[in-house]
């Protein structure tokens, strides 16, 4: 092949052929080795889960401090696994995903991988469950993951989704994006795209590259510069270098300037925020404190806080696939061999299976990018990452006020004015007596009919964010939410409404 020769035999880069620095690089790397590195990003993310699962959302806005044990023993694997298998959403939504390629192949239409989503058995929060409502209503992909559809659209979702993508493309960020584009705008988009693009990219340049700065700074090539999120992970990137003993002082930078939610209504004002960007910051800072350091890495990355479960997967499982599976510390891997054959709840697929459905799917990757088999190895034309279209959510959109809200019931209406251009109402419908209901409710907006929003009790099929509306003109606005009829055993109970302006509300000093 054309282009420079890298051989990968254990794992390490050997010297690479003098070429013009405008050659392609290709890549001979054993079948022993991509197998190695696919089972070892599988099993990372799922010891790195496991370890940060007691901590998730339980240090928002602050750190874990160094002092507090987080537990780790042979056995707590198989434990997690029987007491916590909702745990695992990180691996099990993934896996829907493989499962789809390994029954339709990887020419899958974005609406089968959305309908697989949408039909699936487990529970969804935020973007997953936005998108998998609007999916069941008729709106398919990418309506259903834009940001005037899904008010969750920029949240973590894709992200802790998209590992299955780079792990099948191995040394091709650019297939990967591809899939990505597909998968990921089912629910995501702008920053929450972004995130599953950056995974993606990190896992790909992970089977070629052994330092994990070269991995993250080549991964974000992928990402337009223009973009909010390449300007935060830029930024932890930044912090690192100016505080390279310190991961607090750039935790504290990222927190300064970088953890403002805007979309998700849960995070807007609050110490919470499951936006792809921040979250995706402290992957990073995972990944370069922990300098190749397992323990380092899982660390960093879960002591960070917010999403402190998906984030060391996240890190753990791109370091997994630069170390391989046996290079990954035994400390680490103790009790993985019980679970490797479990099938993940909710699916038919284990971690063996997984490990020998991505390496079948990496081949065929490699096959269509121009690579082939060769014997006991495999020739992969790596690609150079080439950014993807920038895209951003609620432009123009400043949270600028919170409104708290009543209950609406039968006979009675809820009812708010504010001044601005938008809003989105924290809220949720329940099931007093165990049976699916359906609650219709009218939206009035300046006295005008906007829509009819079904509201679904089950939990599956449920709308969870119950109402928005965005690019309002600049103005004073009444909104009217009037409940058609009432249902017996069921209820609606609304929190409070965050309020959009056209201009950032200023302090007021």
């Amino acid at each position: 092949m054309s282009g420079a020769l890298l051989c990968l035999g254990l794992g390490v880069p050997a010297e690479v052929a003098a070429q013009p620095s405008t050659a392609a690089a290709s890549v001979r790397i054993s079948k022993a080795v991509l197998r190695d590195k696919i089972r070892g990003g599988w099993a990372a993310q799922t010891i790195g889960v496991t370890f940060g699962g007691p901590t998730e959302f339980n240090y928002n806005g602050t750190f874990i401090q160094d002092y507090e044990p987080i537990p780790w023993y042979a056995g707590y694997l198989k434990e997690t696994y029987e007491r916590s298998p909702g745990l695992y959403d990180d691996v099990y939504v993934d896996l829907t995903f493989v499962d789809v390629i390994r029954k339709h192949g990887l020419d899958a239409p974005a609406a089968t991988f959305a309908q697989a989503l949408a039909g699936a058995e487990y529970m969804l929060w935020h973007a997953n469950q936005m998108a998998r409502h609007n999916v069941l209503r008729g709106l398919a992909p990418p309506a259903s993951g834009h940001w005037r559809n899904n008010p969750e659209a920029d949240d973590i979702d894709f992200q802790i989704e998209a590992d299955f993508i780079g792990l099948m493309s191995p040394g091709l960020p650019n297939a990967a994006t591809a899939y990505a584009d597909k998968v990921g705008h089912i629910m995501n988009s702008g920053d929450g795209y972004y995130g599953g693009v950056f995974v993606a990219a990190m896992y790909s340049l992970a089977f070629v590259h052994d330092d994990v700065r070269t991995v993250v700074t080549r991964a974000l090539d992928t990402i337009p510069a223009a973009s909010r999120f390449h300007k935060t992970i830029s930024a932890a990137i930044r912090y690192h270098d100016a505080y390279p003993d310190d991961w607090k002082r750039a935790w504290f930078e990222l927190q300064r300037e970088h953890s403002e939610d805007v979309g998700c209504p849960e995070g807007v004002f609050v110490a919470f925020d499951i936006d792809a960007r921040i979250n995706a910051a402290y992957v990073v800072l995972g990944l370069l404190y922990g300098n190749g350091d397992m323990s380092r890495t899982i660390s960093v990355a879960t002591r960070a806080g917010q999403d402190s479960d998906c984030n060391p997967a996240t890190a753990a499982g791109v370091l997994g696939t630069i170390l391989g599976y046996e290079r990954i510390p035994a400390y680490w891997k103790q009790g993985l061999a019980e679970v490797e054959a479990l099938p993940f709840k909710y699916t038919t697929i284990s971690l063996n299976d997984a490990y020998a459905l991505s390496y079948e799917h990496a081949l065929e990757v490699v096959r269509r990018a121009g690579g082939r088999e060769d014997g006991d190895a495999v020739l992969i034309p790596v690609q150079a990452p080439a950014p993807v279209a920038l895209e951003q959510n609620f432009e123009g959109h400043h949270p600028v006020a919170e409104i708290r809200l009543a209950r609406a019931t039968d006979g009675l209406e809820t009812r708010f004015e504010f001044d601005g251009i938008g809003y989105a109402i924290q809220g949720s419908v329940h099931s007093e007596d165990g049976k699916d209901h359906v609650l219709l409710v009218d939206v009035l907006i300046d006295g005008r009919p906007a829509e009819t929003v079904e509201l679904p009790t089950n939990v599956n099929r449920r709308r969870f964010i119950p109402f928005w509306k965005y690019e309002l003109p600049d103005g004073h606005h009444t909104v009217r939410l009037r409940l058609q009829r009432a249902v017996p055993g069921a209820s609606l109970r609304l929190q409070r409404a965050i309020i959009y302006g056209s201009a950032p509300r200023r302090p007021e000093i």
